[in-house]
């Protein structure tokens, strides 16, 4: 399974909007042809939940809010919490959600199902080493989870029984190499 299709789609689980789920969809989409994976849902260390985060080649950590109104982004105000966890923070919207609601300080990308466009780009603020590291240690977990189909959101542990799929090896070697990586190795 190629790195790319580490979509990590979650199926809806009643939470997102048929909306959200389209502009999940374009962003997931445009943060491919970047040369960034994208995993949803990733659950953060302060206890929120991301709704993308994409981990570039070069490790850049940037996260996705994905707001389908205006309501949705009013009653939403947790977004604040998500600058400590990443380099580059983003709102996704759709062309019928005015842009100038959004923050300044944080970039913008408008998308709908089949692709998406960044209209204002997120100011950079550089992960400390230990964060980067966290954050990148969590995203292979999920993702390695998800395409072995184990339901990260339950915190199922990775388990390799007597490796049978060369897949289960893999795995478990690539998890076992990033848990002894030193802190400032990911920076």
């Amino acid at each position: 399974m190629s790195m790319s299709s580490l979509t990590a789609a979650l199926p809806p689980d009643g939470r997102q909007s048929p909306t959200a789920l389209a502009i999940a969809r374009g962003t997931t989409r445009l943060l491919h042809s970047l040369g960034f994976s994208a995993v949803s849902e990733l659950p953060l260390a302060s206890g929120r939940r991301a709704d993308l985060v994409a981990l570039g080649a070069k490790g850049d950590v940037w996260i996705v809010e994905i707001k389908s109104s205006i309501a949705d982004f009013r009653a939403d105000q947790k977004w604040m919490d998500y600058r400590r966890h990443c380099d580059r923070l983003f709102f996704a919207t759709t062309l019928e959600v005015p842009c100038d609601i959004f923050p300044l300080d944080a970039g913008l990308i408008v998308a709908d199902a089949f692709g998406a466009s960044i209209v204002c780009e997120a100011p950079e603020h550089r992960l400390h080493p230990p964060s980067r590291k966290a954050m990148t240690l969590a995203f292979a977990r999920v993702s390695l989870r998800r395409a072995l189909g184990q339901n990260a959101l339950q915190g199922a542990a990775m388990h390799v029984e007597p490796a049978r799929r060369l897949g289960d090896v893999a795995a478990a070697k690539f998890i076992d190499a990033l848990n002894v990586l030193p802190a400032d190795s990911i920076g």
